[in-house]
């Protein structure tokens, strides 16, 4: 059940992918994790990546890290077998240094901001021996970047627009194009869990979708109700924005440690990141049509049921490529799968959240999936999205981040599979 606070004054936020949470005083400072997470989400930020490849700087750190601090504790089965630490070498220095590495190779011309962060991080360790965790780190971070430097992120758009020798169409190039051919995580493919067709024109199902979102999600909706319009609102945040402050705030649960912690962003952001490859190669293999599309040509669909509106506008900005199915509701269906694996269905203590697109307002929830049902609700609601396209995304995204827990990172002894 959606409760909504409102604070007595606003946070200012500086851009989409800020991450603050409401009910964890302090928690960022001192934390490496973390620290190297807000870190890369700044970089990611100011090289202006899209939120798809936000998920790939984010799984490369957080693996990275991961890989690192396991090697040193021995609690589960590493990504990819990292190097054997000095005996006594500190897991903490070990997450720095492989942040460190990463960030280092993914960003190289911001080298000094990761000193002094590496150096910070280092100085905030209780003392005792770090050499062997920096060494450890250092190496497992540059392998990371190696591992993922033709993994095909870097193939250049040759979206072909549809048009009539000498017709104008709008010239900005669709976005993601390539995604669905990026090497993933943990899937054997970006097709592996794709979803069947979108619903037939003629079908049932089209037209109540069409006539949900047309009169849900316009602009200036007379049936959309204040709180509706606000969750629309709300979740026009994109990318690791959406799904970080939830992760953020269960990590600090009382008694869980930094191996427990790495793990559950490694597993998060690998099932994010992958949750992306396959919805741009869902995406484009059916080329559907957003909403603002079919609606102003509800008369070319075949469907009486569907009447045409020429002015119809959605509440929120259109993403700019196709629109089955649903990316917001694959990645929040993802991450949801891994937490829920962590923290269970049940009811928790509240997760508390705030949005760059409306700052001052928290949302919160006691279940881990009433977070991801108003994720999917809101793109209904905000005019871009279909109600078959949001259950079939999110039920993608289960099914990947199921797919994750059950071939990444498992307890110690766990077979790992061969890529």
């Amino acid at each position: 059940m959606l409760q909504v606070t409102r604070c007595r004054s606003a946070a200012i936020l500086a851009a989409a992918i800020t991450v603050f949470f409401m009910g964890t005083p302090e928690l960022a400072r001192g934390d490496v994790l973390w620290d190297w997470t807000d870190a890369a989400m700044t970089a990611a930020s100011g090289a202006k990546q899209l939120p798809f490849e936000q998920t790939r700087t984010l799984a490369i750190l957080h693996v990275a890290m991961f890989d690192a601090v396991d090697a040193i504790e021995r609690s589960y089965a590493p990504y990819r077998q990292p190097p054997v630490p000095a005996p006594g070498a500190s897991p903490q220095a070990a997450a720095a240094a492989a942040g460190h590495g990463v960030l280092s190779g993914l960003f190289p011309e911001q080298r000094a901001t990761w000193d002094a962060l590496l150096a910070s991080s280092l100085s905030a360790l209780p003392g005792g021996p770090r050499q062997g965790g920096i060494e450890l780190g250092a190496r497992v971070g540059a392998t990371m970047v190696a591992l993922r430097a033709q993994d095909g992120a870097d193939a250049r758009n040759a979206y072909r627009p549809l048009t009539a020798p000498g017709s104008y169409v709008p010239t900005a190039l669709p976005v993601g194009s390539i995604w669905g051919q990026v090497t993933p995580w943990a899937l054997t493919s970006g097709a592996q869990f794709r979803a069947g067709p979108p619903p037939d024109l003629k079908s049932a199902t089209w037209a109540k979708d069409y006539n949900e979102v047309k009169a849900l999600g316009e602009k200036r909706s007379p049936t959309r109700t204040p709180q509706q319009t606000e969750v629309a609102r709300f979740w026009s945040i994109v990318g690791p924005a959406s799904w970080l402050p939830v992760v953020r705030n269960l990590t600090a649960a009382p008694g869980r440690s930094l191996v427990q912690n790495a793990r559950l962003l490694a597993l998060v952001s690998m099932a994010t990141a992958d949750s992306y490859i396959a919805v741009f190669d869902a995406k484009y293999h059916y080329q559907f049509w957003r909403p603002i599309t079919a609606i102003r040509n509800g008369d070319l669909d075949g469907n009486d049921a569907t009447a045409p509106e020429a002015t119809w506008e959605p509440l929120i900005d259109t993403p700019m490529h196709p629109e089955y199915p649903c990316a917001h509701c694959i990645n929040s269906g993802a991450a949801a799968a891994v937490l829920e694996a962590e923290f269970g269905a049940g009811e928790l203590p509240a997760i508390r959240m705030t949005s760059a697109a409306l700052p001052g307002v928290t949302h919160q929830w006691t279940r881990i999936r009433d977070y991801a049902a108003e994720v999917s609700n809101a793109r209904i609601w905000g005019g871009i999205h279909y109600r078959n396209s949001a259950e079939v995304g999110a039920a993608m995204g289960r099914q990947i981040g199921e797919w994750a827990l059950k071939t990444q990172l498992g307890p110690q002894g766990t077979p790992r599979p061969a890529r």
